[in-house]
């Protein structure tokens, strides 16, 4: 089956579909679809925040992020 016979039938069964099922293929189809961008397209940003500043955020979330506070609830 060839790209367009899929794309070809699909429709007709869509179509066949009252309003409502048509919107809930519609976002079944959307979530099916990858979120986001490619890591490699993120690599012109590598380098843009220096070490020592990187150290300092990795410092914060170490010191800061991995307290459990039990009586927030």
């Amino acid at each position: 089956m060839t790209a367009t016979s899929i794309k070809k039938n699909l429709i007709a069964q869509i179509e066949k579909l009252p309003y409502d099922l048509q919107l809930r293929v519609l976002d079944f189809a959307k979530a099916l679809i990858p979120k986001g961008v490619e890591g490699k397209s993120l690599l012109k940003f590598e380098g843009a925040i220096h070490t020592d500043d990187l150290q300092l955020m990795l410092k914060a979330i170490e010191e800061n992020c991995e307290k459990v506070d039990t009586g927030e609830w």
